[in-house]
């Protein structure tokens, strides 16, 4: 697609509730290109914009082509992360089966633009990696696994759909349980050295995906801030006091938090922080012109 062909684009956005979505959609409806947003989620968008139309579908029950016609982008966002007490078998249907219904309906409509939102989680641990890593996510953490399914069967089957992996995502809307985590009285000890982390801002986030509506490109491109940092260091920030505790016992308590209350979801994500995670995000600059604007130390410092 030109630049040319870029102006007056018509975007639809599936998961237009989510926490990303709300960092992405007032960028999207500003763009001085983008002349329609049809945004679809189960709950309420909670945004209102003159070029945008906000809809509560099922995507597990809707079919796509009522919704992709007219449209000349497609950005997939619908996604279960942290599944609570919801049955195993709903959350596969929503990330897994729907997100390949509507991939596929969009790939085959001829779009010039599909962004499939993935994840750095899918490779499970490592050191700087780039997008040809193999793709191995922790077992039991079900995001992950459902994000590396979608990945192999887009590599087999779309592989000219757009996939982002940011690594955690952190800002105003970033997801409740991360704000938590960076605000507990008490952090897992892990043997020195500690496991490195990176993060990402939703606002630089949201810039990548616009960047992805206009450079083409295809497969897989990283999305981190520069540096790292340990999870030990990011709570002693906000909590000087705070008490390290046997990384058994925190699991321990995450598991009985969410068999009680559905809290977090299940635990295998905190297996990750057991491993360091870090991305090399080259490709993003040269393919997307992408640079992150927010550092990881203004990202941790924020209230």
């Amino acid at each position: 697609m030109t630049a040319a062909a870029f102006s007056g684009m018509r975007v639809l956005v599936t998961g237009s509730a989510s926490h990303l979505a709300q960092a992405l959609l007032p960028m999207l409806c500003e763009h001085a290109s983008v002349a329609h947003v049809t945004g679809i989620d189960l709950r309420p968008t909670g945004w209102q914009h003159p070029k945008l139309v906000a809809r509560q579908i099922d995507l597990t029950r809707s079919d796509p082509q009522d919704w992709l016609s007219g449209h000349d982008a497609f950005i997939h966002l619908a996604w279960v992360v942290l599944r609570g007490h919801m049955a195993l078998a709903r959350m596969r249907a929503i990330n897994i089966e729907a997100s390949k219904h509507w991939l596929s309906a969009a790939a085959q409509a001829g779009l010039p633009r599909i962004i499939h939102l993935s994840s750095a989680s899918v490779y499970g641990h490592g050191e700087m990696l780039t997008e040809t890593a193999p793709l191995t996510p922790l077992p039991g953490f079900c995001y992950a696994e459902h994000k590396t399914e979608i990945e192999h069967w887009l590599e087999q089957r779309w592989p000219s759909i757009m996939r982002l992996r940011p690594h955690i995502i952190l800002g105003p809307h970033a997801q409740p349980l991360l704000h938590a985590i960076l605000r507990l009285p008490v952090y897992p000890v892990f043997p020195d050295p500690q496991p490195q982390l990176q993060c990402v801002h939703e606002q630089d986030v949201a810039r990548a995906i616009l960047l992805a509506l206009t450079q083409p490109f295809e497969g897989a491109c990283n999305l981190a801030a520069p540096g790292s940092f340990s999870l030990r260091d990011a709570i002693v920030a906000h909590r000087p006091h705070a008490l390290g505790i046997p990384p058994g016992v925190a699991a321990f308590g995450l598991r009985w938090l969410w068999r009680l209350s559905g809290i977090g979801g299940e635990t295998g994500w905190f297996d990750g922080a057991q491993h360091s995670l870090t991305l090399d995000c080259s490709r993003a600059r040269d393919v997307l012109d992408w640079q992150p604007k927010i550092s990881i130390a203004s990202m941790l410092a924020a209230p």
